[in-house]
């Protein structure tokens, strides 16, 4: 079996550009969860980015509700960077140090 290293690379390279309009597709999914029958709602693109914590204040002190939709976002994105530094690591170790592609929906993860 004879392969051509140049359509090795060819492909690659329509990979990552696949894979980088895929990200993109990524970041225009929405959806919102909610709990509580609707006190607590949470927007998430399809990068799994929360976009956005509503706290009706009914579901806590009318004067800290803003303050917690914020600290919700912060520990949500704090967690977000641990799996992908934890993914990261997983897959270097997999790939031997390749260097691959960023994963899909973790932008930044190389």
């Amino acid at each position: 079996m004879n392969i051509n290293p140049f359509d090795i690379l060819k492909n690659a390279q329509k990979l990552q550009e696949q894979m980088g309009s895929f990200q993109e597709k990524l970041g225009t999914i929405r959806a919102t969860g909610s709990a509580g029958g609707g006190m607590v709602e949470v927007d998430l693109n399809g990068r799994l980015e929360l976009l956005a914590v509503r706290i009706a204040p009914e579901a806590a002190d009318p004067r800290e509700v803003e303050m917690l939709q914020d600290l919700i976002i912060a520990a949500f994105t704090a967690a977000m960077e641990k799996v992908k530094e934890a993914i990261n690591q997983e897959m270097g170790a997999l790939a031997g140090g390749m260097g691959l592609p960023n994963f899909p929906g973790f932008p930044g993860l190389s």
